[in-house]
């Protein structure tokens, strides 16, 4: 298994990674969204019609459930075409990551201060 890099801080940490087949062949993995995203747009000019496949069946829907990723699971539900989920994968990491800016506290210039330095 792979370290989580993915949004949830090492939640998926154990969990089954995704795996990607054509056929019988393991073509792709996946070990959280930030890596689902990537094999997405690789796979998209190597194998679409493995994407098309694991979307169609909900394999993608389903994995995102079982990692604790229920937001991205609801907008990719019904959703076919490779090259539309991989654009709503891409957005949701974008908007996540921007609101995760946004949350972190900016700091004040309230640095360490030499033992020597005082406020007047």
């Amino acid at each position: 298994m792979g370290v989580n890099t993915g949004l949830r801080g090492g939640e998926s940490l154990g969990k089954e990674p995704f795996y990607f087949k054509s056929f019988d062949r393991v073509i792709g993995v996946a070990h959280d969204v930030n890596e689902l995203r990537s094999e997405f747009e690789r796979l998209l000019n190597v194998d679409p019609k493995a994407l098309e496949y694991h979307l169609r069946e909900g394999h993608v829907v389903q994995w995102l459930e079982y990692m604790g990723e229920t937001e991205l699971a609801r907008r990719l539900v019904g959703v076919v075409d490779p090259k539309v989920a991989y654009e709503i994968i891409s957005n949701y990491l974008t908007m996540n990551r921007d609101r995760k800016t946004e949350e972190t506290p900016k700091s004040q210039g309230r640095g360490k201060r030499s033992r020597g330095s005082r406020r007047t």
